[in-house]
């Protein structure tokens, strides 16, 4: 049982660790007021070209930097179209979805499964391998916990420097205000154009980083569907957050236990069929929203989104 327990445990960590990146940049990127649906597209490109550049350089650092690198690009494009341009928001985070999973799917044609000169899971040496710490060894649970991969150990730390920045620092402020009120923090000297660039293209770096954990620690290798759709489970974490970055780990390790446990139930040959076991994790994601809402509705708190979130700001309205 404990080792059950370890092994779920393990799994659901390293399942959340790519989600918690991608869901604490968009959460950034949202605070300022910009709403980006291209997260699916910016994880996909994210993963290929990590994956790419190890494979053709086995520099694992240097592919961790490109991912950041091309989907901060992507997420620049974002916000001038919706920032400077004032495009609709969702149809541009709609777009550079698409843009990214076509692209990611032509650039990774000679990196994927049907590749006659690569192997699905990768060459060794080539991965963000887990890091074993001494001693923790007859602790199982802790075990589980600190035996990951150093993505997943700079996601520890990040938790709590998200949160303290948000909500402990001056910078962290403005960012709230410009999100809730961007003419009120234009009026106290806040730069609004300025910082939404800055968080948007933030939040596309954080979703590069969730890709290539994908692709170099919690699958290694690269196919067409590696995200499997966790872009959109992003946006839907934020919502379960509250757009606050310290609870968004419980949205993650939500997702993540119950795709420990779809994996568990498939390789323990349950009569459950496989398609409606991948449904799982999209299922629970829905319900948490929808019980959500319901607290929101007929709870004594009152859960919103940033006032100005998916609004252009345009410094000449009155």
């Amino acid at each position: 049982m404990i080792g059950l327990i370890t092994s779920l445990l393990a799994i659901t960590i390293s399942a959340g660790t790519s989600l918690l990146y991608a869901t604490i940049g968009e959460i950034y990127t949202e605070r300022s007021g910009i709403l980006n649906l291209g997260i699916e597209g910016m994880m996909l490109m994210g993963a290929v070209t990590s994956f790419a550049v190890s494979y053709y350089t086995n520099s694992l650092f240097l592919a961790l930097l490109i991912a950041m690198v091309v989907t901060a690009f992507m997420a620049l494009i974002h916000a001038f179209l919706t920032i400077t341009m004032k495009a609709n928001q969702v149809v541009s985070g709609l777009s550079i979805t698409i843009f990214g999973t076509g692209l990611s799917s032509f650039l990774g044609k000679r990196l994927g499964p049907e590749s006659n000169n690569f192997n699905l899971y990768g060459v060794n040496g080539k991965n963000f391998p887990d890091i074993q710490v001494p001693l923790v060894g007859d602790w199982p649970i802790f075990s589980a916990i600190l035996n990951q991969d150093i993505l997943t150990y700079i996601a520890y730390l990040i938790i709590p420097l998200a949160w303290f920045f948000m909500y402990k620092t001056k910078k962290g402020l403005n960012l709230r205000a410009v999100g809730e009120n961007p003419r009120t923090a234009e009026a106290m000297g806040i730069n609004v154009i300025r910082t939404r660039y800055i968080y948007t293209v933030i939040g596309g770096m954080f979703a590069g980083i969730g890709g290539a954990h994908l692709a170099l620690a919690y699958t290694p290798g690269w196919n067409e569907h590696i995200t499997g759709g966790r872009g959109w489970i992003v946006i839907a974490l934020v919502i379960f957050a509250m757009w606050n970055p310290g609870k968004a780990i419980l949205g993650t390790l939500l997702f993540g236990g119950i795709n420990a446990i779809q994996f568990r139930l498939q390789a323990a040959g349950t009569d459950i069929p496989a398609s409606l076991l991948n449904m799982l994790p999209y299922l629970v994601t829905v319900l948490a929203l929808v019980l959500l809402t319901v607290y929101e509705n007929y709870g004594k708190r009152k859960i919103g989104a940033p006032s100005a979130l998916g609004k252009p700001y345009m410094k000449e309205d009155k």
